[in-house]
């Protein structure tokens, strides 16, 4: 891990973020920030907002007050830049949404084909390499529904990866898998890792957070609770309900 941390540009920014589903607010006031070539895991129970920020980072939530920036520029419904934005932030979803009717490789070409405008053979032969990267590369040709969970979502990596973002975001990418397949997903995103990939992952995978994470974020009931590196956060966590939190993922 890296300890530069503090010397890292801020390239997501959210300030004092709110959102609400009718009567029921689920992000309470967010501020934080998430640097170039960091990888963050955030934690915390279910409906407490972790997956509510994510999606409201890249608009499929549009939140209802504060601010979020992307490389200094609001995320609004303004059509190209949110276009653009959407290039820049790749996201991975519990269930694959790959394209049934499709071959793996043209699942993970059509967005650079139809949004970059790579032509096909380019785009191709990119795609093969990403498939490669995440080792489904021999499935090149093969449909989604000949392929495994764990499988189906390594190749949601690499069609995320293929628009080239600056950044990955994960919503809970294993919670969907049997938990014989959640290692080779988890394999995967250790990679990115390593690569230096700036990575916002939900998840409730604790070994992921000790082992992957510059720091861990806790979220409870809409705003961040706690958030420190990892081996301070689950050596101190911070308080009662972090560490019964933690308690309980462990077993």
């Amino acid at each position: 891990m890296s300890h530069a941390a503090n010397t890292r540009t801020p390239y997501i920014v959210c300030e004092r973020v709110t959102k609400s589903f009718g009567a029921h607010q689920v992000l309470k006031g967010v501020s934080t920030q998430f640097c170039q070539g960091e990888v963050t895991v955030i934690i915390g129970a279910s409906g407490s907002g972790k997956s509510t920020l994510l999606r409201a980072l890249n608009r499929l939530e549009p939140h209802d007050g504060g601010r979020i920036t992307i490389a200094g520029v609001e995320v609004t419904d303004h059509e190209a830049t949110l276009q653009q934005q959407r290039c820049e932030v790749g996201m991975v979803f519990q269930q694959f949404n790959l394209f049934g009717h499709m071959t793996v490789l043209d699942n993970v070409t059509l967005a650079p084909r139809r949004i970059r405008k790579t032509p096909r053979a380019t785009a191709n032969a990119q795609a093969l390499q990403l498939l490669e990267r995440v080792g489904m590369a021999a499935h090149a040709h093969k449909y989604p529904w000949q392929l495994s969970g764990g499988q189906q979502q390594r190749v949601a990596i690499a069609r995320a990866l293929a628009m080239q973002p600056q950044v990955m975001l994960f919503d809970e990418p294993t919670s969907a898998l049997d938990p014989e397949m959640v290692q080779e997903v988890l394999e995967v995103m250790r990679g990115l890792a390593r690569e230096g990939m700036t990575m916002i992952v939900v998840t409730h995978e604790m070994g992921f957070a000790r082992e992957v994470a510059d720091r861990v974020m806790f979220f409870d009931q809409g705003q961040i609770a706690h958030e420190a590196p990892p081996a301070e956060f689950f050596a101190r966590p911070g308080n009662e309900r972090i560490a019964a939190f933690i308690g309980r993922m462990a077993h």
